[in-house]
């Protein structure tokens, strides 16, 4: 069981509460988790990542025990303590503005 952790806007839009956890197939990897959150909570599609590409959107972040994985590979393996459900995977909304 992956938990994750989503943002408060994106909490009021999906109507998701602050922790999900998502049955995610080995290997647990970013695109894993993601699709899997996608698809349990179809109003996150293209909220995270883009519709077409699929690649992380510029003012959203992912962190997993104390580690930006932003910029990792979306099929490299997450952390294990992660895949065991001992730490959650964190989608950050940055916030930017003048």
């Amino acid at each position: 069981m992956v938990r994750v952790i989503v943002p408060s806007f994106l909490r009021t839009l999906a109507r998701v509460p602050a922790e999900v956890k998502l049955d995610v197939a080995p290997p647990v990897t970013q695109r894993a988790v993601l699709d899997a959150l996608e698809a349990r909570y179809p109003a996150l599609c293209g909220t995270i990542r883009d519709h077409v590409t699929k690649e992380r959107r510029p003012l959203v972040r992912f962190y997993a025990c104390s580690q930006d994985l932003s910029n990792e590979p979306p099929d490299a393996r997450l952390p294990d303590d992660v895949a065991r459900g001992e730490e959650a995977f964190l989608v950050v909304a940055s916030i930017a503005g003048g």
